[in-house]
């Protein structure tokens, strides 16, 4: 855990009693003491998402390497080797994968998993369904390990492409933004697992 997702969190619990504590003012007939309340949160929280931008433009884009682990809290993916078959007008590249806890205590999963090869031009290109393969939203044990593969039919004109991934919501949604460092994607330099 960075100190980014730790600020988020206590971003978090500000506006859980942020909301709380208008509630009750309106409540409590103080109208007008819940709206200042509110105008002061939206103030600070433009702030915080503004900032997060910011960073986010002026850090430079992580590339993880090949056989490196990309972990998220304790769920972590690690591309093992990558395999490139040309083809006509295509590349099809073949990506195996290590999926891993390193929770020592409790089975975890990372719900709605996804991953995408990402272009230069910030195309993306899905894996090829293959309903034999280990999903990557499996159920792992304590400090378990499992291993699958992706395939991904890419233009032979695509470059610079690399794997990305992420889960609990959709490439470059509201908490790429809303947690500070995450918005790479709308620079087009998210953070990706280099392939070509």
């Amino acid at each position: 855990m960075t100190y980014f997702d730790l600020l988020f969190l206590l971003a978090a619990l500000v506006t859980a009693v942020t909301i709380c504590v208008s509630a009750a003012l309106v409540l409590l007939g103080r109208g007008r003491q819940a709206l200042r309340l509110l105008l002061f949160y939206a103030a600070g929280a433009i702030a915080y998402l503004a900032i997060g931008i910011a960073i986010s433009f002026f850090m430079p884009q992580r590339i993880i390497a090949v056989g490196e682990p990309w972990c998220f809290d304790d769920w972590c993916l690690e591309a093992q080797n990558v395999v490139k078959t040309p083809e006509e007008a295509t590349n099809v590249y073949r990506v195996e994968l290590r999926i891993f806890s390193r929770a020592r205590r409790v089975s975890q999963r990372a719900k709605g998993a996804w991953v995408f090869v990402i272009d230069d031009r910030g195309r993306r290109y899905s894996p090829e369904r293959d309903d034999a393969s280990v999903p990557l939203d499996v159920l792992l044990s304590p400090l378990e390990s499992v291993t699958t593969s992706r395939v991904f039919r890419v233009p032979s004109d695509a470059t610079s492409l690399g794997l990305i991934t992420g889960h609990g919501g959709p490439y470059c949604g509201v908490m790429s933004v809303a947690v500070m460092g995450q918005s790479g994607c709308l620079f087009h330099k998210p953070t990706m697992i280099r392939v070509q």
